[in-house]
């Protein structure tokens, strides 16, 4: 049997203020929605204007910086795998929904308009240089002293 492959990408703006919370165990995880619009002509040739709003959540490291640095209204691009999730409400009734469990991230903006963006990238899980980076943190300083090829591994 085959194994499955799910891959989402998505980019558009916040449609609220990211919502971090700390689960039972310690584990972070950012809750937010993205809009998504998208353009085209109906039947008739008149453009349409047609918005998607899709659910994402950031676990770790990732998801702090998202509820640090975005707001609504921030553009963001995302991806990250889909994954639905059952479960019951109060009246007995099943639920389903599906969400990108996001993997990677870059703000989408110029950072001077105050939209949240900074344009940095991140990689959810990448190291604290690059999640430093997606901060606008300046890594620790590096000596000047000359690099000894010889000590480098490969």
């Amino acid at each position: 049997m085959a194994r499955g492959f799910s891959k989402a990408i998505i980019m558009g703006n916040l449609t609220r203020d990211p919502e971090l919370r700390t689960t039972p165990n310690g584990a972070q995880v950012c809750s937010f929605s993205v809009a998504v619009n998208r353009s085209f002509r109906d039947s008739s040739g008149t453009q349409q204007e047609a918005v998607s709003f899709i659910d994402c959540s950031a676990w770790g490291r990732g998801g702090e910086i998202i509820s640090q640095y975005a707001k609504k209204g921030s553009g963001i691009m995302v991806s990250g795998r889909l994954d639905q999730r059952s479960w019951e409400d109060k009246e007995g009734q099943k639920r389903s929904r599906v969400e990108i469990v996001v993997e990677d991230f870059n703000f989408i903006g110029d950072g001077r308009r105050g939209d949240g963006g900074n344009g940095g990238s991140t990689d959810v899980t990448g190291s604290a240089t690059e999640a430093a980076q997606a901060q606008d943190v300046a890594p620790e300083d590096i000596s000047d002293e000359p690099i000894d090829l010889s000590e480098i591994p490969f």
